[in-house]
């Protein structure tokens, strides 16, 4: 392994165990101060161990629950997105677990409002960070990345679904007040997280340029996938031009952009967001 490939992977793990003691001290300080249910495992676990403290008087750690649950998901990355980025996340959940049952309290407010919304936010900022690290947070963030790599699917605002279940079963037993405000703090995290990470979005690129040829092969090289090229005439000047059309994941629009102007400064390039696309398109998996 080269001195940059083990910067890289130190980098990695840096990040991975930062978004682990930001996750746990938002649950530990944040979550728990009012009694919230967060989105996927996590929220399972928090309703778990609510439930068996309020109806049978047991007090449930975090972590063995928490590890439990994320053993579906966890065999689901390591068979169908890769070992690398399994073991990474596996990291995560084990981290997160561990620090949420050793760390102390530490309230910053009660004001159940804005803990559902700066909550969320800090929520979907740390799987924010962990996806940059190519890791994830666990549970359901596994489910939405086999969706996403396997049949191209946005599957983020889908999970909402599966936490309505949750959040239904909370407020049939704790009180519904608690359970909207845990819709809040889910729905906070899933748009930070929609806008943050950008690599399942799409985007068209319809592009003019007298360099036909450079820009396909920068398009072939920045992102692996074909352009169709097309001949035609531009009516300002009457002159021949040809235009190239691609489709390519959103967090490869700037560096294609950008190495288009290198080689052609008057390229006409026009971004288009891309709902679905249907066929063959190549996305990176992961290691």
């Amino acid at each position: 392994m080269s001195r940059k490939e083990i910067l890289t992977e130190t980098r990695k793990i840096f990040m991975v165990l930062a978004a682990a003691c930001v996750m746990a001290f938002n649950v530990k300080s944040l979550v728990r101060a009012r009694s919230l249910f967060p989105g996927g495992i996590t929220g399972m676990t928090v309703l778990i161990q609510q439930i068996f403290d309020q109806f049978a008087g047991i007090t449930l750690p975090y972590t063995p629950v928490n590890i439990l649950l994320n053993a579906i998901p966890v065999y689901i990355g390591f068979k169908f997105i890769g070992k690398r980025f399994t073991l990474y996340s596996c990291l995560m959940i084990v981290v997160s677990a561990v620090m949420t049952d050793i760390m102390p309290s530490i309230p910053i407010t009660y004001d159940i409002l804005l803990i559902s919304i700066f909550g969320g936010m800090i929520n979907g900022f740390v799987i924010s960070l962990c996806l940059f690290a190519d890791a994830t947070s666990g549970g359901f963030d596994f489910i939405s990345i086999f969706l996403s790599e396997k049949y191209g699917i946005d599957a983020w605002n889908y999970i909402l679904i599966v936490n309505a279940v949750i959040l239904l079963i909370a407020g049939y037993l704790f009180g519904w007040s608690q359970a909207l405000y845990s819709l809040i703090f889910q729905m906070t995290s899933t748009q930070v997280l929609h806008i943050s990470y950008k690599r399942y979005h799409k985007n068209t690129l319809m592009i003019i340029t007298k360099f036909p040829d450079e820009v396909s092969e920068i398009i072939a090289r920045k992102a692996n996938h074909g352009s169709t090229r097309f001949a035609g005439m531009g009516t300002y000047q009457m002159q021949e031009r040809n235009m190239l059309y691609s489709v390519v994941s959103s967090d490869e629009v700037k560096p294609i952009i950008s190495e288009i102007h290198k080689i052609d400064p008057d390229a006409f390039i026009n971004v288009l967001k891309t709902e679905a696309v249907y066929g063959n398109f190549y996305q990176r998996a992961q290691k």
